[in-house]
């Protein structure tokens, strides 16, 4: 007689960022109204004040400061104007918000989607929870952290050809024979931002992802003090020095925003 208790892989949670990159003269004010209207109808709660927790299916408004090239090209996310985040348990909720999202704003200019979801973590026992998870940043309010960051990946096939024994090792430090560190690997390179980084992974609904698409869509907020912070863990985790999985990482543009409470906002 045998167990037969294997673990779910499948998505808890569903999500989608939309890259909105406007042609001159392009700033969608006859679709200001459906978009709003769009959210409302299918019960989408503002991400800008989450409540008690994070919201079940939520949206939030990113307005453009600033992006930086990657090693892989993306002139959707490059160049997006402003980014629209939309979230469910339910995949459905977030592939009619797409849909209609795109049908309305696609006269106005480009729409980039980023798509992908969360799974169970598969790294992570009691120990590696309790060091990375257990204190992390919960979703605050707009007003307290306004720093949106959005930062997707793919992992290249070496990495992929390696399995899920061998690629665990590299989220862990390594030591020498002596029991000299080694390399902090990925969980010592970003601890710093464990404390005032709210992070959120999507990953593909396959792996590796198919060309065109990201193996991870990463997200982070913060607040104005802690903006070095990203930037210091980024920096970390890019030292294959200290963190060797980054050589196997291939990066799309950083594009860094605004979090606002409104529609509108992102075009005033």
């Amino acid at each position: 007689m045998r167990a037969n208790d294997e673990r779910s892989s499948e998505f808890l949670r569903h999500g989608a960022y939309l890259c909105l990159g406007l042609s001159p003269g392009g700033r969608p004010t006859g679709a200001a109204a459906p978009v709003p209207a769009l959210a409302e109808r299918l019960g989408l709660r503002n991400e800008f004040e989450p409540g008690e927790g994070p919201p079940g299916d939520a949206i939030a408004f990113l307005r453009r400061i600033e992006a930086t090239a990657g090693d892989l090209t993306d002139e959707g996310l490059e160049r997006a104007d402003a980014v629209v985040h939309v979230a469910s348990a339910s995949s459905d909720v977030v592939t009619k918000f797409c849909a209609e999202a795109e049908r309305v704003l696609a006269p106005a200019g480009g729409v980039r989607v980023l798509r992908g979801g969360v799974r169970p973590m598969v790294y992570t026992g009691n120990a590696m929870h309790n060091f990375a998870y257990a204190h992390r940043v919960l979703p605050q309010a707009g007003a307290a952290m306004p720093n949106a960051f959005l930062l997707p990946m793919s992992k290249t096939a070496a990495w992929w050809a390696k399995d899920w024994m061998e690629r665990h090792t590299y989220f862990l430090p390594r030591y020498d024979d002596d029991g000299k560190m080694v390399n902090e690997g990925h969980a010592l390179a970003s601890a710093a931002g464990i404390a005032c980084l709210m992070r959120r992974t999507y990953k593909h609904d396959r792996e590796p992802a198919p060309a065109g698409s990201y193996d991870f869509v990463t997200y982070f907020e913060c607040a104005d003090a802690d903006v070095p912070v990203f930037h210091e863990v980024c920096a970390a985790l890019r030292d294959v020095s200290r963190n060797p999985e980054w050589k196997f990482v291939r990066e799309g543009p950083t594009w860094r925003g605004r979090r606002v409470a409104t529609w509108h906002e992102l075009f005033t």
